[in-house]
C-alpha cells in the first residue's frame, strides 16, 4: 500500500470515517476560537469543569429517553450551564475564587452523572458517555455539530470586538459602560454549546481536547488573536486527520487517539514555537550572553 493509499483510503471505502472526518473538522472549525479566547483570559481549565459537568445532564437524558441525541444534548447543555452560573454566583458571593468554585461543582456534576448512568446504563453506556464514538457518529449528530459549529463562528464574528476586550481589559470594558456580563455570558453559552456538540463524538472527557490543546499551541506560534484563531483551527482540524488514520491502521481508540495527536502539536510546539517556544528561548538567551 503507498502512502497516498494509505491516507486516503480509509474515506473513500468507509462512511463511517468520513462521517468522522467531517464532525472533527466541524468541531475543531467551531471549538478551536473558543478555545483561544479562554487562552487569552486564562479560563482554559473553566472549560475542562464544564466538559465535566455536561455529563450528569447527559445521564439525565439517557435515563429519560435513552440513547436519544435531543434528550442527552438539551440535558448535557443545561447541566453545564447551570454549572457554570452556579459557580459564577459563589465567585461573586463568596471569597473563594473561581477555579476553586468550578473545581467543586464540576466533582460534583462528575460523581452524579456516573451515578445517573448506573442506576439504568451498563458499562459500555457509561464509556460511550465518558468516551465518546466519533466513528459512530450519525447524521443527526453531524447536524447537530456542524449547527453548533456555524452558530459559534456567526455570534463570534457579530460580536468579536466586544470579545476580545473583554478578554483582554474588562475592567475597560465595564468603566466605558461596554455589556461586560452579557459578553461574558455569551462566551459561557457558546462554550457549553461546543462541549455538548463534541461529547457525542469524543465524550465528555476528551471534547474538551480539541478545543484547548489547538489552541494552547498556536499561542506559541502566532501573537494576533485572527491569527491564533486561524492556526488553532488548522491544528485541530490535521489533528483529526491524524487521529483517525492513527486509529484505522494501528486499531486504536480513535477519540483518544485525536486528543494524542493534538497533545503531540502541543508538544511540538511548546519546544519549537517561534514566540516562546523553549528551544527558541534558550537559542535567544545564549546569543545575547555570547554577544
Amino acid at each position: 500500500m503507498t502512502i497516498a493509499q494509505a491516507l486516503w483510503q480509509p474515506f473513500t471505502e468507509f462512511a463511517f470515517m468520513r462521517r468522522a472526518l467531517v464532525a472533527t473538522l466541524a468541531l475543531a472549525l467551531g471549538a478551536a476560537p473558543i478555545g483561544c479566547l479562554l487562552v487569552l483570559r486564562r479560563m482554559s481549565l473553566v472549560g475542562d469543569a464544564l466538559a465535566h459537568a455536561v455529563l450528569p445532564g447527559a445521564a439525565a437524558g439517557f435515563l429519560l429517553a435513552g440513547l436519544s441525541l435531543p434528550a442527552m444534548s438539551l440535558g448535557g447543555f443545561v447541566a453545564a450551564l447551570f454549572v457554570a452560573l452556579a459557580a459564577g454566583f459563589v465567585t461573586r458571593s463568596t471569597p473563594q475564587r473561581e477555579d476553586a468554585s468550578f473545581a467543586a461543582f464540576y466533582l460534583i456534576a462528575l460523581a452524579l452523572g456516573v451515578l445517573l448512568v448506573s442506576l439504568r446504563g451498563s458499562q459500555v453506556d457509561l464509556m460511550h458517555l465518558l468516551f465518546g464514538s466519533v466513528l459512530a457518529v450519525d447524521d443527526a449528530a453531524l447536524l447537530l455539530v456542524a449547527g453548533v459549529a456555524s452558530a459559534t463562528l456567526l455570534a463570534l464574528a457579530l460580536a468579536y470586538r466586544p470579545l476580545v476586550l473583554e478578554s483582554f481589559d474588562p475592567g475597560f470594558l465595564r468603566s466605558v459602560g461596554g455589556p461586560g456580563a452579557a459578553v461574558h455570558g455569551l462566551l459561557l453559552v457558546l462554550l457549553v454549546a461546543n462541549l455538548v456538540s463534541a461529547f457525542q463524538a469524543l465524550g465528555t472527557l476528551m471534547a474538551v481536547g480539541l478545543m484547548m490543546l489547538p489552541a494552547a499551541a498556536a499561542r506559541f506560534w502566532v501573537a494576533g488573536l485572527p491569527a491564533m484563531a486561524a492556526l488553532a483551527v488548522a491544528l485541530g482540524a490535521a489533528a483529526g486527520l491524524g487521529g483517525l488514520l492513527l486509529s484505522f491502521h494501528a486499531e486504536l481508540p480513535s477519540g483518544p487517539c485525536i486528543v494524542l495527536v493534538c497533545g503531540a502539536a502541543y508538544l511540538v510546539s511548546l519546544l519549537f514555537g517561534w514566540r516562546d517556544g523553549l528551544v527558541l528561548r534558550h537559542w535567544r538567551s545564549a546569543h545575547h550572553l555570547a554577544r
